[in-house]
């Protein structure tokens, strides 16, 4: 065996030592841009974390099959430091939000941990398709499985570098997208705070409609929100001519005449209404002006909602590929039908959100998929819902078992947090999830 000499020992050395001192001399943007599949890291301004950045991803646009192409995805890191815990967001829309100096998840505020959100495929920057008409997009990796392989790509790469215990959260769809990469990936973080995330089982679900009827506010409140579109109904020609001022004042576009738009935002308002918790009080009486009842009902339920497009409608093609949606009941309003415009609601999803000339068909895959994971597995779950968001509605099914909880706050709506329970639930949530992160 060759011996060393002392000058080759010096330079082993010395060579050694170099390599060590350039590894500490890294910054975490360096280590973050050697990751796998990171295309660029840019710094961020934030008020929150001592480091923020930019960092995109390069994904397949289906996991399945790589070859078929890549996207870029962007995903925005906060970090407290590389050993506290992570809360990764699994955003379901764009993400833009996160851009904000002072913005910080909750279950990061509440634990001081490193902050992560990945924006949604197909929203924002995050698109296969930049610039495509929606009606040209191929929609086919618009899908729950490909979404979650996006998460956990992010999540193992990152994993190298942010060394403390993982959670998964998000909001709304958000939330929806907490269970569905839980479901896909059960091993990926140690625990999963979805709030108000819906799980419906069919395209119109019809739930929603008779929780509305029944199961939000009291009975006298639930009149109050009726008989405001009953008032709707009643003065509907003589508020359409501010309807459609509004509508070409913002150029808005529609598929459908902007009269059976104003019969739509008649029945949206309960569901906006109870999903954002207005006060019951603030409804416009019958002796209110024109102008109150018109302000009003824009204020709740803007026509926006039912443009052809915007920068939320990709959300729309996946509710009527796998998601699902509410529908309209106008039952309630048969005493009025003389002042739709429309005939029913059947199909109005296709009708009024959807790309034209693309052929969607739902399934109920996903339903099946999660129902089941939440009734057979071992991870740790809190789920948090508002009592009169109609949402609520169509939480999961809960299984009764010590690894899954749910807190519905009573009275809350589609903005519940763990910040809005009262003072001795929110200890209670937080000992849960205190022990969950810190055993």
């Amino acid at each position: 065996m060759r011996r060393l000499t002392f000058l080759s020992i010096a330079m082993l050395v010395f060579s050694v030592t170099g390599i060590q001192l350039r590894a500490q001399e890294a910054t975490l943007a360096d280590r973050i841009a050697a990751l796998p599949h990171v295309k660029d890291v840019q710094e961020m301004e934030s008020t929150k974390f001592p480091e923020k950045y930019l960092v995109i991803f390069e994904q397949p646009i289906n996991h399945e099959n790589p070859s078929e192409g890549t996207f870029t995805q962007r995903v925005v890191v906060g970090i407290v430091h590389p050993d506290s815990a992570t809360v990764v967001v699994t955003e379901g829309y764009g993400a833009q939000y996160a851009f904000v100096p002072s913005y910080r998840d909750e279950i990061s505020t509440i634990f001081n941990t490193n902050n992560i959100v990945v924006e949604h495929r197909y929203f924002l920057e995050s698109t296969p398709y930049p610039g495509e008409a929606p009606e040209d997009v191929n929609w086919d990796y618009m899908n729950a499985p490909n979404a979650a392989a996006d998460i956990h790509e992010v999540v193992t790469a990152l994993k190298d570098i942010l060394d403390g215990k993982w959670i998964s959260t998000g909001i709304s769809k958000g939330g929806q997208n907490t269970m569905i990469y839980r479901t896909y990936y059960p091993d990926d973080v140690d625990f999963s705070v979805p709030y108000v995330g819906p799980l419906c089982r069919a395209l119109h679900d019809g739930r929603h409609e008779p929780f509305i009827e029944t199961y939000v506010g009291s009975p006298a409140d639930r009149e109050a929100v009726k008989n405001f579109q009953s008032e709707l109904l009643l003065r509907k020609e003589r508020l359409m001519p501010a309807f459609d001022s509004v509508c070409n004042a913002n150029n808005y576009k529609f598929n459908v005449p902007t009269d059976e738009v104003y019969d739509f935002g008649v029945l949206e308002f309960s569901f906006a209404f109870w999903q954002w918790g207005y006060p019951v009080e603030q409804i416009p009486g019958k002796d209110a002006s024109d102008k109150e009842v018109f302000d009003y009902m824009m204020a709740i339920c803007s026509p926006e909602y039912f443009v052809t497009w915007s920068t939320t409608s990709p959300f729309f093609v996946q509710a009527a590929k796998e998601l699902g949606y509410y529908g309209y009941d106008m039952k309630p309003f048969k005493e009025y039908k003389k002042y739709f415009s429309i005939k029913n609601t059947k199909n109005y999803l296709q009708k009024l959100m959807l790309p034209q000339g693309v052929d969607l068909e739902f399934s109920d895959y996903l339903y099946n998929k999660i129902s089941a994971f939440l009734l057979s597995t071992d991870a740790r779950m809190l789920f948090i819902y508002g009592q009169f968001d109609p949402w609520s509605a169509v939480m999961p099914a809960d299984p009764h078992k010590d690894n899954i909880k749910f807190f519905v706050q009573p009275g809350g709506s589609h903005r519940t947090r763990i910040a809005t329970f009262p003072e001795e639930t929110q200890k209670e949530i937080k000992s849960i999830l205190s022990q969950w992160l810190y055993e």
